[in-house]
């Protein structure tokens, strides 16, 4: 199958997003983390498309989409998931499954939670719902939380720097070689846009509203009881192991794979990541 590039119009934005396989089929919605954009799917969605129709956006601020200023888009995680919201009802998707990594926990949990009819299972790479998986890299953002000020912003910024974008894709890695160069030079060449420094500190400042909706999450999970993959870096520093084995409290019967890696799970176990999705996704319509 072919990917298609497609850009949409939402609320006065452009929205760019991935989409490939058979519409037909049943849809997988890939969301993002920080620092990156829909660019992270590309090689999965290749490997899923012959079987499974795949929907990846970029949120505003990421990636192709529209990357407005702090002082004419509210950047938090509700517009975000507003956003998405809107874009998936204008292209028709009504049910489908998600595939959630980092900043796409908070996205699609919140899509989930407003419509827990169209939810047929999730995945989990690194996507956080519990305070066990919440690691000492969050103790400086809490701070922030309470106290927007610039300040306690101010050291934040290295989180926007070359060095630290390299950390994100590497930390945890046991083969580095496996690590392509090009989507960290793609996600640092965004990063580095005039504003955009701006935009993330935003989104970061709001990261706090997350962890106050971990229960309502975690009801949503005890009530609805989703089909759950965890496919997890067991040796990510951002979202610690534990955060993955939590599932298991609310929907018991949740696969959890711990795999050698880190944050950035499909750079290095892509294959793999790929075979266990495969069989969660074929399950899901038995």
């Amino acid at each position: 199958m072919t990917i298609r590039y497609r850009t949409a119009s939402i609320d006065g934005l452009d929205v760019f997003y991935r989409e490939a396989g058979d519409p037909s089929a049943p849809t997988l919605v890939l969301l993002h983390g920080f620092p990156t954009s829909s660019i992270a799917y590309q090689e999965l969605i290749a490997e899923l498309d012959d079987e499974f129709h795949l929907i990846a956006p970029d949120y505003p601020g990421f990636g192709h989409s529209s990357a407005p200023a702090v002082a004419e888009f509210d950047y938090t995680f509700d517009h975000l998931a507003d956003v998405v919201e809107r874009l998936l009802d204008s292209i028709g998707v009504r049910r489908y499954a998600v595939y959630v990594h980092d900043y796409g926990a908070p996205v699609g949990f919140r899509l989930a939670v407003r419509h827990p009819e169209r939810i047929t299972g999730i995945i989990t790479q690194n996507g956080n719902a519990y305070e066990e998986g919440l690691t000492p890299f969050w103790d400086g953002l809490k701070a922030v939380w309470a106290d927007p000020s610039e300040q306690n912003l101010a050291p934040l910024r290295e989180n926007y720097t070359r060095q630290a974008t390299h950390w994100q894709y590497t930390h945890g890695v046991s083969d580095p070689s496996l690590v392509n160069p090009d989507k960290e030079l793609f996600d640092q060449a965004l990063l580095d846009r005039p504003g955009n420094q701006e935009i993330q500190l935003a989104i970061f400042a709001d990261y706090g509203t997350n962890v106050a909706r971990y229960p309502q999450w975690q009801e949503y999970l005890r009530r609805h009881r989703p089909p759950v993959l965890a496919v997890w870096g067991r040796n990510d520093e951002i979202f610690a192991p534990e955060g993955a084995l939590a599932f298991a409290k609310d929907v018991p019967e949740a696969h959890i794979h711990l795999l050698d890696a880190g944050h950035f799970v499909l750079e290095t176990r892509g294959a793999q990541v790929a075979g266990l999705a495969r069989s969660f996704l074929r399950g899901l319509s038995d």
